[in-house]
């Protein structure tokens, strides 16, 4: 008598292919679209509660960087370099940008343990927990650029037409935050160090990147900005913003193609591992 013989695999096994993967994250990400929203009010609200100044600290903390930056260049104990627009315009567009990418990868690394017992007593997609953290980011975003808008208006200047293009260069900081956010998620989980830590590597990344001065011109920080692809969105803002066009365009479009790569790959790497999650937790 002829015995079945039965293979086991483990779910979302590659097997299945790149492009269906894809497919089926599409599906699972538009079914659970009210989740993710419920989260994302739950994260928001959650923010600023309790908090005397509430949403306002979306103001406050860029100003206290603007301001800080402000006095070490009227010192002379930092120079922003060779700067042909008001410094408060250029130093709070790169600001606005770079918190986007930082509370992005900050807020997606947590998105996992913040939720407690939610996370191993209830069947949902993980995913949901890191995309509703990117709303907070994109809020906290949009109320920083009105800042801009008013500095704008206040030092009577008008951007250039190309500014209209720059929020396709949110798409590509997005993706980026995100990726490392997904990746940075499961290691979280596993090993709350990275909560401890990231929060000084986003800030050491932020002094290693253009983001408050200008490119530097020599020196080792030249050759380290060249492989940094927030250097090039930023870049890309203020290139849109003042100037109408790109200064270095093959930097970008790289630094767009990675970010979309990063994406893709930590997206898959978190699908075919989110069902493990809650079992090293």
């Amino acid at each position: 008598m002829n015995k079945k013989e039965i293979t086991y695999e483990p779910d979302n096994n590659l097997k299945k292919g790149y492009l269906s993967l894809l497919r089926e994250i599409a599906v699972e990400i538009k079914e659970n679209r009210w989740l993710t929203y419920q989260l994302f009010k739950r994260d928001f609200f959650a923010t600023y509660k309790q908090s005397f100044f509430g949403i306002f600290w979306a103001f406050i903390v860029p100003f206290v960087s603007l301001g800080t930056f402000l006095l070490l260049n009227a010192s002379g104990i930092f120079s922003a370099g060779n700067i042909k627009v008001p410094y408060p315009i250029y130093a709070l567009l790169g600001i606005s940008f770079w918190n986007l990418f930082s509370t992005t990868i900050i807020s997606g690394a947590d998105a996992l343990i913040k939720t407690g017992e939610m996370l191993t007593k209830i069947n949902f997609s993980r995913k949901s927990l890191v995309f509703a953290s990117l709303g907070t980011a994109i809020i906290s975003f949009l109320l920083q650029l009105i800042m801009v808008i008013f500095l704008f208006a206040h030092f009577k200047m008008m951007p250039k037409p190309a500014v209209l293009f720059v929020p396709l260069i949110i798409i590509p900081i997005i993706a980026l935050g995100a990726g490392f956010g997904l990746v940075l998620s499961i290691i979280n989980a596993v090993t709350r160090d990275i909560g401890k830590i990231l929060p000084m590597l986003v800030t050491f990344l932020m002094f290693l990147t253009p983001v408050l001065y200008e490119k530097p011109k020599l020196g080792i920080l030249t050759q380290v900005t060249k492989y940094n692809p927030l250097y090039y969105f930023i870049s890309a803002v203020r290139d849109l913003t003042f100037n109408g066009f790109l200064s270095e365009p093959k930097g970008f479009y790289i630094s767009c193609l990675f970010s979309i790569a990063v994406f893709l790959f930590t997206l898959l790497t978190f699908h075919l591992t989110e069902t493990r999650i809650a079992e090293r937790i």
